[in-house]
Protein backbone atom coordinates (compact mmCIF):
# COMPACT_ATOMS: atom_id res chain seq x y z
CA UNK A 1 0.00 0.00 0.00
CA UNK A 2 1.23 3.29 -0.89
CA UNK A 3 1.06 6.78 0.78
CA UNK A 4 -1.62 7.49 -2.11
CA UNK A 5 -3.98 5.19 -0.70
CA UNK A 6 -4.23 6.95 2.83
CA UNK A 7 -3.83 10.48 1.41
CA UNK A 8 -5.04 12.45 4.35
CA UNK A 9 -5.16 16.58 3.57
CA UNK A 10 -6.80 17.55 6.77
CA UNK A 11 -3.95 19.60 7.64
CA UNK A 12 -2.03 21.17 5.01
CA UNK A 13 1.35 22.86 5.87
CA UNK A 14 2.74 25.01 2.85
CA UNK A 15 6.60 26.38 3.54
CA UNK A 16 9.47 27.91 2.16
CA UNK A 17 12.16 29.63 3.74
CA UNK A 18 10.54 33.34 3.07
CA UNK A 19 8.01 32.23 4.94
CA UNK A 20 9.69 31.65 8.53
CA UNK A 21 10.87 34.77 9.65
CA UNK A 22 14.36 33.51 8.96
CA UNK A 23 13.74 30.07 11.19
CA UNK A 24 14.43 27.16 10.07
CA UNK A 25 11.96 25.38 7.75
CA UNK A 26 12.26 22.01 9.18
CA UNK A 27 11.78 23.48 13.03
CA UNK A 28 9.01 24.89 11.97
CA UNK A 29 7.57 21.58 10.31
CA UNK A 30 8.69 19.74 13.42
CA UNK A 31 6.56 21.57 15.42
CA UNK A 32 4.04 21.49 13.12
CA UNK A 33 4.07 17.71 12.96
CA UNK A 34 3.84 17.45 16.36
CA UNK A 35 0.57 19.26 16.43
CA UNK A 36 -0.70 16.65 14.10
CA UNK A 37 -0.06 18.13 10.48
CA UNK A 38 -0.91 15.62 8.47
CA UNK A 39 0.83 16.54 4.84
CA UNK A 40 3.27 19.27 4.01
CA UNK A 41 4.02 21.03 0.53
CA UNK A 42 7.46 22.63 0.06
CA UNK A 43 6.84 26.16 -1.69
CA UNK A 44 9.26 28.57 -2.83
CA UNK A 45 9.29 31.84 -5.42
CA UNK A 46 12.52 32.79 -4.63
CA UNK A 47 14.71 29.64 -4.07
CA UNK A 48 16.94 28.35 -6.59
CA UNK A 49 16.80 24.38 -7.55
CA UNK A 50 19.55 23.27 -5.11
CA UNK A 51 18.26 25.17 -1.76
CA UNK A 52 14.92 24.40 -2.83
CA UNK A 53 16.18 20.48 -2.75
CA UNK A 54 18.39 20.78 0.25
CA UNK A 55 15.09 21.86 1.93
CA UNK A 56 13.45 19.54 1.02
CA UNK A 57 16.02 17.15 2.35
CA UNK A 58 15.83 18.70 5.73
CA UNK A 59 11.99 18.57 5.93
CA UNK A 60 11.80 15.05 4.98
CA UNK A 61 14.54 13.95 7.55
CA UNK A 62 12.21 15.76 10.06
CA UNK A 63 9.00 13.63 8.95
CA UNK A 64 11.38 10.64 9.19
CA UNK A 65 12.64 11.67 12.74
CA UNK A 66 8.98 11.89 13.78
CA UNK A 67 8.44 8.37 12.40
CA UNK A 68 5.76 9.47 9.96
CA UNK A 69 7.15 8.88 6.32
CA UNK A 70 4.56 6.54 6.03
CA UNK A 71 1.87 8.52 6.69
CA UNK A 72 2.76 12.30 5.98
CA UNK A 73 2.97 12.78 2.44
CA UNK A 74 5.88 15.52 1.53
CA UNK A 75 5.75 17.05 -1.72
CA UNK A 76 6.69 20.25 -3.62
CA UNK A 77 5.00 22.93 -5.55
CA UNK A 78 5.96 23.34 -9.17
CA UNK A 79 8.74 21.90 -9.72
CA UNK A 80 8.55 18.77 -11.36
CA UNK A 81 12.32 18.42 -12.27
CA UNK A 82 13.15 19.25 -8.18
CA UNK A 83 10.86 16.39 -7.20
CA UNK A 84 12.48 14.38 -10.09
CA UNK A 85 16.29 15.47 -8.51
CA UNK A 86 15.21 14.96 -5.00
CA UNK A 87 14.36 11.42 -5.91
CA UNK A 88 17.56 10.56 -7.56
CA UNK A 89 19.63 12.00 -4.78
CA UNK A 90 17.61 9.53 -2.14
CA UNK A 91 15.09 12.32 -0.79
CA UNK A 92 11.52 11.08 0.10
CA UNK A 93 9.23 12.95 -1.58
CA UNK A 94 5.99 11.65 -2.51
CA UNK A 95 5.17 13.59 -5.14
CA UNK A 96 4.09 17.35 -6.87
CA UNK A 97 1.61 20.44 -6.62
CA UNK A 98 0.85 21.77 -9.27
CA UNK A 99 -1.32 25.04 -11.21
CA UNK A 100 -3.24 24.89 -14.36
CA UNK A 101 -0.68 26.75 -16.02
CA UNK A 102 1.93 24.75 -14.74
CA UNK A 103 3.42 21.40 -16.21
CA UNK A 104 0.36 19.11 -16.69
CA UNK A 105 -0.55 16.86 -13.97
CA UNK A 106 -1.02 14.06 -16.40
CA UNK A 107 3.21 14.90 -17.12
CA UNK A 108 3.42 14.60 -13.69
CA UNK A 109 1.61 11.58 -12.82
CA UNK A 110 3.92 9.76 -16.05
CA UNK A 111 7.09 10.84 -14.60
CA UNK A 112 6.35 10.03 -10.96
CA UNK A 113 4.47 6.90 -11.11
CA UNK A 114 1.17 5.39 -9.83
CA UNK A 115 2.19 5.33 -6.22
CA UNK A 116 2.73 9.51 -6.13
CA UNK A 117 0.22 12.47 -5.25
CA UNK A 118 -0.40 14.55 -7.52
CA UNK A 119 -2.36 17.64 -6.69
CA UNK A 120 -3.81 20.27 -8.70
CA UNK A 121 -4.88 24.07 -8.02
CA UNK A 122 -6.99 25.75 -10.72
CA UNK A 123 -8.17 29.13 -10.72
CA UNK A 124 -10.52 30.29 -8.26
CA UNK A 125 -13.17 31.56 -11.17
CA UNK A 126 -12.84 28.48 -13.20
CA UNK A 127 -12.94 25.78 -10.68
CA UNK A 128 -16.39 24.84 -11.02
CA UNK A 129 -16.19 24.43 -14.31
CA UNK A 130 -12.84 23.00 -14.33
CA UNK A 131 -14.60 19.88 -11.87
CA UNK A 132 -17.28 19.26 -14.29
CA UNK A 133 -15.27 19.22 -17.57
CA UNK A 134 -11.86 18.00 -16.88
CA UNK A 135 -10.29 14.42 -16.56
CA UNK A 136 -9.65 14.06 -12.81
CA UNK A 137 -8.11 10.75 -13.01
CA UNK A 138 -4.25 11.71 -12.27
CA UNK A 139 -5.35 13.93 -9.81
CA UNK A 140 -5.44 12.91 -5.82
CA UNK A 141 -6.94 16.32 -4.43
CA UNK A 142 -7.63 19.93 -5.69
CA UNK A 143 -6.53 23.17 -4.10
CA UNK A 144 -9.31 25.77 -3.89
CA UNK A 145 -8.93 29.30 -3.12
CA UNK A 146 -8.23 31.76 -1.55
CA UNK A 147 -11.02 32.01 0.77
CA UNK A 148 -9.41 35.45 1.54
CA UNK A 149 -6.97 37.64 -0.10
CA UNK A 150 -3.29 36.83 1.03
CA UNK A 151 0.10 38.47 0.67
CA UNK A 152 1.97 34.76 0.70
CA UNK A 153 0.35 34.61 -2.84
CA UNK A 154 -1.27 37.88 -4.15
CA UNK A 155 -2.17 36.72 -7.88
CA UNK A 156 -3.86 33.50 -6.14
CA UNK A 157 -7.58 33.70 -7.54
CA UNK A 158 -7.39 36.63 -9.96
CA UNK A 159 -9.66 36.70 -13.13
CA UNK A 160 -8.91 37.72 -16.25
CA UNK A 161 -9.66 41.22 -15.78
CA UNK A 162 -7.32 40.97 -12.39
CA UNK A 163 -9.76 41.15 -9.72
CA UNK A 164 -9.12 38.94 -6.79
CA UNK A 165 -11.82 36.20 -6.35
CA UNK A 166 -12.52 35.05 -3.14
CA UNK A 167 -14.53 31.70 -2.12
CA UNK A 168 -17.80 32.05 -0.27
CA UNK A 169 -18.59 29.02 2.35
CA UNK A 170 -21.61 28.18 0.31
CA UNK A 171 -19.75 28.15 -2.76
CA UNK A 172 -17.15 25.65 -1.06
CA UNK A 173 -19.86 23.33 0.05
CA UNK A 174 -21.41 23.25 -3.19
CA UNK A 175 -17.66 22.46 -4.69
CA UNK A 176 -17.53 19.98 -2.59
CA UNK A 177 -20.39 18.45 -3.43
CA UNK A 178 -19.84 18.31 -7.21
CA UNK A 179 -16.23 17.23 -6.76
CA UNK A 180 -15.22 13.81 -7.34
CA UNK A 181 -11.97 14.66 -5.74
CA UNK A 182 -11.17 15.91 -2.10
CA UNK A 183 -10.81 19.82 -1.94
CA UNK A 184 -8.50 21.84 0.74
CA UNK A 185 -9.43 25.16 0.89
CA UNK A 186 -6.69 28.06 1.65
CA UNK A 187 -5.55 31.71 1.42
CA UNK A 188 -5.50 33.78 4.23
CA UNK A 189 -6.81 30.62 6.63
CA UNK A 190 -6.94 31.63 10.33
CA UNK A 191 -8.21 29.95 13.17
CA UNK A 192 -11.34 32.03 13.30
CA UNK A 193 -11.93 30.70 9.89
CA UNK A 194 -12.15 26.84 10.74
CA UNK A 195 -15.67 26.27 12.02
CA UNK A 196 -17.47 27.66 9.09
CA UNK A 197 -14.39 25.53 6.98
CA UNK A 198 -15.25 22.75 8.14
CA UNK A 199 -19.18 22.65 8.47
CA UNK A 200 -18.71 23.16 4.69
CA UNK A 201 -18.07 19.38 3.94
CA UNK A 202 -14.32 19.92 2.50
CA UNK A 203 -11.73 18.02 3.27
CA UNK A 204 -9.01 20.01 4.76
CA UNK A 205 -8.06 23.01 5.13
CA UNK A 206 -4.23 24.88 4.12
CA UNK A 207 -2.42 27.17 5.64
CA UNK A 208 1.47 29.04 5.33
CA UNK A 209 1.77 32.25 7.60
CA UNK A 210 -0.84 30.78 9.99
CA UNK A 211 1.76 28.46 11.39
CA UNK A 212 4.91 29.44 9.42
CA UNK A 213 4.40 32.97 10.65
CA UNK A 214 3.64 32.49 13.87
CA UNK A 215 5.14 33.64 16.98
CA UNK A 216 4.74 30.16 18.36
CA UNK A 217 4.22 28.03 15.63
CA UNK A 218 3.19 24.62 17.62
CA UNK A 219 0.82 26.33 19.61
CA UNK A 220 -0.61 27.90 16.21
CA UNK A 221 -0.48 24.59 14.42
CA UNK A 222 -2.25 22.59 17.14
CA UNK A 223 -5.22 25.34 17.45
CA UNK A 224 -6.12 25.31 13.69
CA UNK A 225 -6.01 21.17 14.14
CA UNK A 226 -7.86 21.00 17.58
CA UNK A 227 -10.64 23.92 16.06
CA UNK A 228 -10.78 21.46 12.98
CA UNK A 229 -11.26 18.63 14.88
CA UNK A 230 -14.17 19.50 17.39
CA UNK A 231 -15.97 21.15 14.74
CA UNK A 232 -16.16 17.95 12.26
CA UNK A 233 -17.38 15.52 14.97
Amino acid sequence: MSIRDNLDITAYLVIGPENTLGRPVADVVAQALDAGFTIVQVRSKVAGARELIECTRSVADVIAAAGKADEVPLLIDDRLDAVLAARDMGIKVDGVHVGQSDIPVEVCRRYLGEDSIVGLSAAAHEMRAYIETADLSTVDYLGVGPLHETATKPDCGKDDDGRIITRSLEELAELRRVSPKPIVVGGGVKAADIPGLARTGVDGFFVVSAVAGAPDPYAAAAELVNTWRANRA
